[in-house]
């Protein structure tokens, strides 16, 4: 009984399927024996050779690839060769991975052989190690192990263009290569060779790399250490925009004493400013903060550093006394500090003081009527200048506020003599009164001036004429805002200076 094999060429998939017909029409001749493959030097070519059937009649060869076609991996024929003395095969493919290939021997009408034994290309991969300055190569090892045995694997390395020559050589079980050392800014090429017992050998294609350090931050600037609420200080820092530095670490030091600490780490892509905000500082003491390039875990290029400005406020007699450390440390200087106040109604400026004074003193009864509460709050503003980078850094102390008590104290003399100084007289109060009335007499009792307005004063008058100078008596109630009723009674001095 004839035995039939079903033939199928089915050129759309690229299937190539050996049958035959009867045994008298097509005997399925033996493969051939895939010998080498191997990539020519120069080029993406791979260059495969072969053993020929023993069979005869054999009328071509078949070239399959490993791949994958709609889903189905498997091997499938890319080509066929009319010749039956051909013995070699050129796919010039690009060479982005490693290809496996196998023959068929080809005997007319319509019967082919089995699929030869299976040989791989050799990819080779190389990547390069900053840090370690060493360059790392990868390959996969050449498929055999028949017909033929690799004894080694050597590697070829080519600089900047020139011929290759050998840089090391591996056992035939090792996959990988380390080259220790390079030269910066140089093109380094390497190929892999495995050697065979039988004296041939089996190379890759190049992989290439230029050995390109990172370019670390000549510089990073420290813009800003400012309070940004109760316990939350803004930072701000400007990076060398020629960095390709991708990881910043960020740290903080409290108080003089002690040492940095790092309380966060910054990595991405083109990073030419970092803003950060510790919602762990303590605003009302002092924070030092500064950035780090990191290269390789160091801190390879470190910023000037930053530091919040703590204010601290107290009263002394009729004086409010502020107080607040110098801005650390701008590479710049600071312009000026600006003082700000708050007596109830928002926020002014109320004074700029020039570096490098560091404290101010008001006086109570020059901010006691504009009071809305008894509260006055301050906070400290400075501002940078002269940063050879053009950045104008400013800072923001934290806020301080005093609770004035509800105090009288009026004055016992004054010099209504219009040169601008100690020109009117009126009592100093800490609040804004609910009931008020001054009352002042000569000393024979009679009215010189009245009034029930807390804001209005004497100007050492009476009746749009001058007193004379002399000893004055004067009469106070007033009601707190706490409900509690003061009355007080004096004598305040007119003296002229002209």
């Amino acid at each position: 009984m004839s035995i039939r094999h079903i033939y199928s060429a089915l050129v759309f998939f690229g299937f190539f399927t050996p049958c035959i017909y009867t045994q008298n029409e097509c005997e399925v001749p033996l493969p051939p024996e895939l010998t080498s493959v191997t990539i020519l030097p120069e080029t993406t070519t791979a260059f495969l050779t072969w053993t020929p059937s023993p069979s005869p009649g054999i009328a071509a060869y078949i070239i399959y690839i490993h791949e994958t076609r709609l889903g189905n991996p498997g091997f499938f024929a890319i080509d066929t060769i009319w010749n039956p003395s051909a013995r070699t095969y050129s796919d010039t493919r690009i060479q982005f991975k490693s290809f496996q290939y196998r023959i068929a021997a080809f005997r007319a009408p319509k019967c082919a052989s089995e699929l030869s034994n299976i040989l791989s290309t050799i990819f080779t991969e190389s990547g390069i190690d900053t840090c370690k300055k060493k360059i790392n190569i990868k390959w996969n090892r050449y498929t055999p192990p028949t017909p033929q045995i690799v004894t080694k694997y050597t590697i070829l390395m080519s600089i900047n263009g020139s011929s290759y020559t050998e840089t090391g050589s591996v056992a035939p079980d090792t996959d990988s290569f380390v080259l220790d050392g390079f030269t910066i800014n140089t093109d380094y090429c390497f190929k892999i060779v495995a050697n065979l017992n039988g004296g041939s050998s089996s190379s890759s294609y190049k992989t290439c790399l230029k050995t390109k350090m990172q370019n670390s931050p000549d510089w990073i600037n420290a813009d800003y250490a400012t309070v940004k609420a109760k316990d939350a200080i803004s930072l701000s820092f400007t990076i060398d925009p020629l960095s390709e530095t991708d990881t910043f670490a960020l740290e903080r030091k409290t108080g003089y004493s002690g040492s940095f600490q790092q309380i966060a780490q910054i990595s991405g892509t083109n990073i030419k400013s970092v803003t950060y905000t510790d919602n762990n500082a303590k605003t009302d003491i002092l924070n030092f903060y500064r950035l780090s390039a990191v290269i390789c875990k160091n801190h390879y290029v470190t910023s000037n550093i930053a530091s919040n400005i703590v204010l601290d406020s107290k009263v002394s007699e009729d004086e409010i006394i502020l107080k607040w450390n110098n801005y650390h440390e701008w590479i710049g200087s600071v312009s000026s500090y600006r003082l700000f106040t708050d007596p109830g109604k928002g926020f002014i400026e109320t004074a700029a003081i020039s570096p490098p004074d560091t404290a101010f003193i008001i006086n109570i009864p020059d901010i006691m009527f504009s009071l809305v509460n008894g509260q006055v709050c301050f906070y400290i503003s400075a501002t940078e200048t002269g940063n050879i980078h053009g950045i104008t850094g400013e800072s923001v102390s934290d806020t301080s506020c005093i609770s004035l008590e509800e105090t009288v104290t009026v004055p016992n003399i004054f010099s209504p003599d219009g040169d601008g100084l100690n020109d009117l007289f009126r009592p100093v109060i800490t609040f804004t009164p609910s009931g008020y009335q001054l009352l002042i007499t000569d000393r024979q009792r009679k009215t010189v001036f009245e009034t029930r307005d807390h804001n209005e004063p004497w100007d050492g008058s009476s009746g749009g004429t001058s007193v004379s100078r002399g000893v004055y008596l004067w009469f106070l109630k007033l009601t707190t805002p706490s409900g509690r009723k003061i009355s007080r009674t004096g004598t305040v001095t007119v003296i002229k200076n002209r």
